[in-house]
C-alpha cells in the first residue's frame, strides 16, 4: 500500500527538494512501493511501465482520480485544458505482458527483457542510445540457429523488438493525442506522471507547512501533533483561527 500518512509524504517531499527529476521519480516510486523498503536497485530494475502504473496509483491515493492537464495546441497555439483519470491509467498500465519477450523474424530469433528505468538511464548517456539499450536488454540472439551479438541485429529486427516491447509494457511510453477544440488538429504530448505528481506534491507540502505554522502559532501544538490531525480537522481549526 502506498505511503499516504501526512508526515511520511512530507518526509518524501523534503528528501526530494534538492534532487533532480530522476531522483524525485525514484523517491515517488519508493513511496508508491513501500514494501520494497527503499531498495534503489529493486526499484530501478522494474519495467518502466510498472513504475508509471505505480505513480498513477500513488497520485490517486494522495490527490484523487481527476487530473487537470493543460496543453498548447501544436497547430494554432490555443490553450487546451482537459481531465484525465489517474485510476484508469493505473489499471490500464498495470496490464502488462511478460518481462521476457521473444520474437522471430526471417531466421532471426531474439529474446530480450523489457527495459527497466536503470536501462533507459544508462542508455540515455551513451553515444548511441538504441545500441546501448539493445546491448543491455537482449539476452539471447541467433540467426539460423547460430548465436550472434545484439550489434548484429538488422533494423527490421530492431523495429520488431521495439514493437514487442511496447506491447509487453505499454506504460513505458505514455503519449496522448489531444484534438484542439479551436482548429481540430491533434497534438501529441508525452505524459510525464513523475513530473506532474512532483509539482502537485510540492504545492501540497508548502501549503501544509503553512497550515502547521498557523496552527502552531495559534495553539502551541507541535508539528507531529498537527500532522496527525485529519485534513478535515486541520481545516476546521484553521477556520476557527481565521474567525478569532
Amino acid at each position: 500500500m502506498a505511503i499516504t500518512r501526512a508526515a511520511d509524504v512530507l518526509a518524501t517531499w523534503e528528501s526530494g527538494v534538492a534532487q533532480g527529476p530522476a531522483g524525485r521519480a525514484l523517491l515517488l516510486h519508493g513511496a508508491a512501493r513501500p514494501e520494497l523498503g527503499g531498495d534503489r536497485e529493486a526499484l530501478l530494475a522494474l519495467p518502466v511501465g510498472e513504475r508509471e502504473a505505480d505513480l498513477f496509483a500513488l497520485r490517486r491515493a494522495l490527490f484523487g482520480e481527476r487530473m487537470q492537464v493543460r496543453l498548447e495546441c501544436g497547430a494554432c497555439g490555443a490553450d487546451m485544458e482537459f481531465e484525465l483519470d489517474a485510476g484508469e491509467f493505473a489499471r490500464t498500465l498495470a496490464d502488462r505482458g511478460d518481462s521476457l519477450v521473444r520474437i522471430a523474424e526471417d531466421g532471426w530469433e531474439v529474446a530480450f527483457r523489457v527495459p527497466g528505468v536503470a536501462d533507459l538511464t544508462a542508455a540515455a548517456g551513451a553515444a548511441d542510445p538504441r545500441r546501448a539499450l539493445l546491448a543491455r536488454c537482449v539476452t539471447d540472439a541467433a540467426r539460423d540457429g547460430r548465436p550472434v551479438s545484439a550489434d548484429a541485429l538488422p533494423a527490421a529486427v530492431q523495429r520488431r523488438i521495439a514493437e514487442a516491447a511496447r506491447a509487453a509494457d505499454p506504460g513505458g511510453d505514455v503519449t496522448l493525442t489531444i484534438a484542439c477544440p479551436e482548429c481540430g488538429e491533434g497534438t501529441r504530448a508525452e505524459l510525464d506522471i513523475a513530473s506532474y505528481l512532483w509539482t502537485e506534491l510540492d504545492a501540497w507540502a508548502r501549503d501544509l507547512l503553512l497550515d502547521v505554522h498557523l496552527l502552531a502559532t495559534a495553539y502551541g501544538w507541535s508539528e507531529p501533533d498537527i500532522l496527525a490531525l485529519s485534513p478535515l480537522r486541520r481545516r476546521y481549526y484553521l477556520e476557527l483561527c481565521a474567525d478569532a
